[in-house]
């Protein structure tokens, strides 16, 4: 069983209504319905204070929880790829399978020309690590905007606001991985 499906089976014995849970655990309503609906595995602070919420142990909480016996995921061109747009001029290939089962998330940024993504903010203690493939791109992290080019790396705290742009004349590929996974 998933986190998730653990969650939602907890709640449901309970007769705790997504909502209650919420108000309860401080958890934001969207992110409970990501985790039951396994878009997203939450955080351990966020499973602590669920836990608190429907009054369990942690334990209890992770007991009977599937963890990938496998660590090995080879994607190849005969494997496909989840796609996902930010909008008509970048988007992200995620870069492996059963990613919520992983402790990190790779991705394949691309932003075409004059392209930009949507701003992100990840959750306390994420981090994110950048690795230029193919043109130039500003990232703005915060109030401080950062230009790379091929070849270039940046490392930095992913829970601040920060977004993409490509400032070149041709399309931009990034390799990013991101930790923890979060969709």
């Amino acid at each position: 069983m998933l986190i998730g499906k653990k969650i939602q089976e907890i709640r449901k014995q309970q007769r705790i209504s997504l909502t209650e849970l919420s108000k309860k655990s401080g958890v934001q309503l969207a992110t409970l319905s990501r985790m039951e609906n396994l878009k997203m595995t939450g955080t351990l602070e966020s499973h602590m204070e669920i836990a608190k919420a429907l009054s369990i142990d942690i334990t209890d909480l992770y007991q009977d929880i599937d963890f990938e016996k496998n660590k090995i995921d080879l994607q190849n061109e005969e494997t496909s790829a989840d796609l996902f747009n930010y909008n008509d001029k970048s988007s992200y290939e995620i870069l492996t399978s059963k990613v919520l089962s992983k402790r990190m998330m790779p991705t394949l940024l691309r932003i075409d020309p004059d392209g930009k993504t949507n701003t992100e903010q990840g959750s306390k203690l994420s981090e994110k690590f950048l690795f230029v493939l193919e043109g130039s791109v500003s990232i703005k992290i915060g109030d401080t905007a950062y230009t790379l080019k091929e070849g270039n790396t940046l490392y930095f705290d992913a829970s601040l606001p920060h977004y993409f742009e490509n400032t070149g004349t041709k399309a931009t590929k990034i390799i990013c991985v991101t930790t923890p996974v979060s969709l």
